[in-house]
């Protein structure tokens, strides 16, 4: 199979290893356990609260002079696996540093996965911790159906739930959203 890359075309199958992820991350793939594995069970409520959430972030650092982007569906490393979370946002030291390259080598600073049907929570928490491990700061996860929001750093996990407003507590401290709000 193959897909097209910034007008070039990479084969799926020359994808070996971390390290050919890293070099030309295929569009809607993670590699993970040494395999290419395709992100599916995206919904239009899945797609919609990843572009509020990116706009609200977006919208924050702007009227907050912080600097930093916003980034949806973007691949990172962690210490094994590549992956691409939902929405992620990057300081603007790192922005500087690694601005250009193809997958950041290391996960972001703050990062929101969108809870799919097909996402089996166990999982979900060990993409957190493994995000926590590699360099994330804060990362939200977000459960459209349940209407809950997890935000967890490396030494807390905070609950917000309908009628709740969640905050970011380690990055783009100041930043908050209603839940419903976020997940209207």
């Amino acid at each position: 199979m193959l897909v097209s890359k910034h007008n070039e075309v990479v084969s799926l199958l020359e994808i070996h290893s971390l390290e050919d992820f890293m070099a030309n991350p295929p569009d809607g793939m993670e590699w993970v356990d040494e395999q290419l594995i395709e992100k599916t069970g995206m919904t239009l409520k899945h797609s919609e609260i990843e572009v509020n959430l990116s706009f609200y972030w977006r919208s924050s650092i702007n009227s907050n002079q912080l600097g930093g982007k916003v980034y949806t569906e973007v691949p990172c490393r962690t210490s094994k696996q590549g992956r691409r979370p939902d929405v992620a946002y990057l300081t603007p030291e790192l922005v500087a540093q690694f601005g250009n390259v193809p997958t950041l080598p290391q996960s972001f600073p703050l990062i929101a996965e969108i809870v799919s049907p097909t996402d089996l929570a166990e999982e979900l928490f060990l993409k957190a911790q493994e995000y926590l491990n590699s360099g994330c700061e804060e990362i939200w996860l977000v459960f459209p159906e349940s209407r809950l929001v997890f935000v967890m750093t490396d030494n807390q996990v905070c609950t917000f739930k309908a009628g709740d407003v969640v905050s970011t507590q380690k990055v783009l401290l100041g930043f908050s959203v209603a839940v419903d709000e976020l997940l209207s």
